[in-house]
């Protein structure tokens, strides 16, 4: 499901071909985790954690090849379909991987540059934008959403002339975030995948609920806000949103594979495939959909480590917009099962690294791929995982998912090598962890495990009626002795970028 845009892209069949092309946010909602998060927080699971040791300890200082490798494959082995990494330490050095395949029942492996959907780490790009504007004068953080958006978030309740630009960026509007319409089975992902909805009626299903708390006062991961913020662009530059994105962040630094797909349901070649597991067990493709904006933005690892890069590299916003940016507030109980000790700034997340310090990120999930990313202080080194499958069939494998991935970001960025048992504050053993019983009911990221029923959902503004079709769920994957190994990492030089395709 996705609000409608004026403009969107057309399709392209080219992208990129290989590494030597151009080197350089999961539709979160309350957290693609967020069921999860309700039962681990209550069974007091531990989460920071290490995977097991395969043995072999690298001699080689620093984070190499074999390193990513095995942090890739290890992912993988949680039975997630396929798995790309890229740790980027400069220009023209970065190290990649993959793991997996791109497609259930076949041996296509998954490729070094493929897209995917980047979900919510679209936030960070429409943060960027939002300081830029405040920067030049046209808004200010302390404005409030009736000077720009008169009467949309007045009632229930619910005051704009108390919530702030700032609130809207850092999840502390008390806003409400509901529940679209969406998918909790197979059969409803058929029925369900080419609904869209334009930004107005997704403001005015949360504005349905009563605030969950005064604005200023909490904090509550909310995707309506950022809708919101994409409205107020539009209103102060009388542009679409991502036009404003693709001007001010995507060509300056020619991130020339990140588009919006808009209405079109596929993702430009090369691409793996994205999976969805349900609380049945069902593994099902869930490639074709339409996402909400902006959580509907494709890209690649290449592009999304030039993004982090630059903007912590100074590249995109002045020092003092910077550090305002990375004024942050802790995340709520729920969300620290998933970010432990995480804090949320203006559109970026910080998070503790085992060797000391932290990291700023904004990962993202939907449509069947999940994606991690981390950057140093300085962006001088940054990493990207995209898993092509999500793992929503039980808490604990949810978890596991996003731990393992955590544990690639912390490795990169530490530049920690071999299994990492030597380095300061590592992480317990994942064998430790407890495990959760029971199914959560809604596993799409981005919703809550019960739907509010006080009042109907609304109509879609545009459903397309694609020819009906039963259920068809793919075969097993391979066993995992089957899957293709990792490639051999290289470290790809670095071409002049390319006309990028217009978002």
């Amino acid at each position: 499901m996705t609000s409608t845009s004026p403009t969107v892209a057309p399709h392209h069949a080219d992208a990129p071909q290989s590494d030597q092309s151009d080197r350089q946010h999961r539709y979160i909602g309350k957290r693609w985790l967020a069921a999860a998060a309700a039962v681990l927080v209550t069974a007091g699971a531990a989460v920071a954690v290490q995977l097991p040791a395969d043995g072999h300890e690298a001699t080689a200082p620093g984070y190499g090849q074999d390193d990513l490798r095995r942090d890739t494959d290890a992912i993988r082995a949680l039975g997630v379909t396929g798995v790309q990494a890229r740790v980027t330490t400069g220009p023209g050095r970065d190290l990649l991987a993959t793991s997996g395949v791109a497609e259930v029942g076949t041996n296509r492996p998954v490729h070094r540059s493929g897209y995917f959907r980047i979900a919510s780490t679209s936030k960070a790009l429409v943060a960027t934008v939002v300081l830029q504007l405040v920067d030049e004068g046209s808004l200010a953080l302390d404005d409030n959403v009736e000077r720009w958006l008169p009467g949309l978030a007045d009632s229930n309740g619910n005051d704009g002339r108390r919530i702030t630009i700032r609130q809207l960026l850092q999840h502390t509007s008390g806003i409400h975030d509901d529940d679209l319409p969406g998918y909790t089975s197979p059969q409803e992902y058929y029925e369900r995948r080419y609904d869209t909805y334009a930004p107005q009626q997704m403001v005015a299903l949360a504005m349905r609920h009563r605030p969950d708390f005064p604005p200023g006062t909490g904090w509550s991961y909310s995707n309506t806000g950022y809708v919101l913020l994409d409205m107020i662009i539009e209103k102060v530059t009388d542009r679409p949103w991502h036009q404003e994105v693709e001007n001010r962040v995507l060509k300056p630094l020619a991130m020339d594979h990140t588009y919006l797909p808009g209405r079109t349901p596929t993702l430009r070649s090369p691409h793996a495939n994205g999976y969805q597991v349900f609380p049945s067990g069902e593994r099902v493709d869930v490639t074709n959909v339409i996402l909400p904006d902006p959580g509907g933005l494709v890209s690649t690892t290449a592009d999304v480590n030039r993004f982090f890069r630059a903007l912590l590299g100074g590249e995109l916003l002045p020092q003092a917009r910077l550090a305002e940016m990375q004024d942050t507030v802790p995340v709520n109980k729920e969300v620290q099962v998933f970010w432990p000790h995480g804090r949320y700034g203006l559109g970026l997340v910080n998070r503790p690294l085992s060797c000391g310090g932290s990291y700023w990120s904004h990962e993202g999930g939907n449509g069947g791929y999940i994606t991690l990313n981390g950057a140093t202080d300085d962006g001088s080194r940054t990493v990207t995982v995209s898993m092509s499958t999500a793992l929503h069939d039980s808490p604990d494998n949810a978890l596991r998912q996003e731990q393992a991935a955590s544990n690639l970001v912390d490795h990169a960025l530490c530049d920690t090598p071999g299994n990492g048992r030597h380095r300061q504050g590592a992480f317990p053993d994942i064998r430790a962890w407890p495990t959760v019983d029971g199914v959560i009911g809604e596993w799409n990221e981005g919703r809550s495990p019960a739907r509010s029923a006080t009042a109907p959902a609304p109509r879609p503004l545009q459903r397309p009626a694609p020819e009906a079709r039963p259920v068809h769920l793919p075969p097993e994957p391979p066993a995992r002795a089957e899957l293709l190994p990792a490639l051999p990492i290289q470290l790809a030089p670095r071409q002049q970028a390319q006309p990028r395709h217009p978002l």
